[in-house]
């Protein structure tokens, strides 16, 4: 029985398509389950990030039959009735083993090699191994892919450089404020996008780090391994005057960013610099500029979505950052901004979109 893969992903839809798509780790073993009760497929993994969402299964059914069917099965796990037209992308064996492979070793990401994939992806595989709905043929297939990863990583130069999108988000911090030492940041969330940027960002000299997270235990854990302090969600906002740098990336349902949250918080900053550190998931609603001095940029994350997103418009002047002036430039994409180590993204890529804020770093 032959191994395929149908999905979407940052080369083929945008977020606000990618984001109808996911699926919480919670709710996966029972939709598996109902697919393998559908009789679709018999063995399945859900591969389900903030920049991807893949299904791959092991099908009696002829690719040609497979391929809708389980399509069908996605969108009405979803209840999506909006017309499809190219967002999805299908492959059979030998393509979906290839493809399988390339996803693994960082290959297929928006960051070249980065690392944060081929834990998510044993994580999938994991939560499928566990709920008795991957057999021997998708076993093979995944302890292969992780087998070529760890290869790839060791035996090549793939991960010199910045290979995490915490360090390539730090690295662009460094082009505003040039030294990071002595300055103040603030996590809000304290999911694994949130801590990885954070120590990134001590290991380059930041003086200090505040955790806010609307589980406040976790938010003290977090604050501890990173000798910071902790706040509670409803009082992040008392420390905005003094703080030079916010992370927020949460699973939040609604805005934790917006204009009317921001605009008063922004005054008492007398246009010192600020950078917001945004998951590429939606944590911030997009808002008209509230300030020359206030830069976005996003990690282009690969972690679990969130149900909101950010606008941000570009400029350049000798390759660094700077904030937009009165007049406001034609806009550009972020792919002449971001570093090279940057993949390439495919024509549906947010990143390639213009962005109606005030830096896209």
């Amino acid at each position: 029985m032959p191994i395929v893969v149908i999905g979407l992903s940052h080369r083929t839809a945008p977020v606000n398509v990618r984001e109808r798509f996911a699926f919480p780790d919670a709710r996966v073993p029972a939709v598996l389950k109902q697919l393998r009760d559908s009789g679709a497929a018999s063995e399945a993994v859900i591969l389900s990030t903030c920049n991807r969402v893949e299904l791959y299964a092991v099908t009696t059914l002829e690719p040609r039959a497979a391929f809708p069917a389980l399509q069908d099965f996605i969108l009405k796990c979803h209840d999506y009735r909006d017309p499809v037209q190219d967002e999805f992308y299908s492959l059979a064996e030998p393509h979906s083993l290839e493809h399988l492979f390339k996803v693994a070793c960082g290959l297929d990401s928006m960051v070249l090699g980065e690392t944060e994939i081929l834990g998510q992806l044993k994580k999938a595989y994991d939560l499928a191994l566990q709920g008795g709905h991957s057999g021997a043929r998708l076993n093979k297939a995944f302890q292969k892919a992780f087998n070529v990863a760890k290869h790839i990583r060791t035996e090549t130069n793939i991960q010199r450089g910045s290979v995490s999108v915490g360090s390539v988000a730090v690295e662009l911090a460094e082009k505003i404020f040039t030294s990071l030492h002595g300055r103040q940041a603030m996590v809000i969330g304290a999911g694994d996008t949130s801590e990885k940027t954070a120590r990134a960002l001590l290991s380059r000299g930041v003086q200090s780090i505040i955790v806010s997270n609307r589980s406040h235990e976790r938010a003290v854990e977090l604050a501890a391994e990173l000798s910071g302090r902790a706040v509670h969600f409803e009082e992040w906002a008392a420390e905005f005057p003094a703080t030079d740098i916010i992370i927020s990336s949460t699973s939040a349902p609604h805005y934790i960013l917006d204009r009317a949250r921001l605009a008063p918080l922004l005054k008492p900053r007398k246009n010192r610099p600020l950078l917001l550190i945004i998951s590429l998931c939606r944590v911030t609603s997009s808002p008209r500029s509230t300030s020359s001095k206030m830069f976005i940029s996003t990690t282009l994350t690969t972690s679990k979505p969130s149900p909101t997103t950010i606008s941000a418009s570009a400029t350049r002047k000798s390759s660094a950052a700077r904030p937009l002036s009165a007049t406001r430039p034609a806009p550009c994409s972020a792919a002449q901004i971001l570093p090279a180590r940057f993949h390439r993204p495919g024509p549906h890529s947010d990143i390639n979109e213009p962005f109606p804020m005030t830096a896209f770093i």
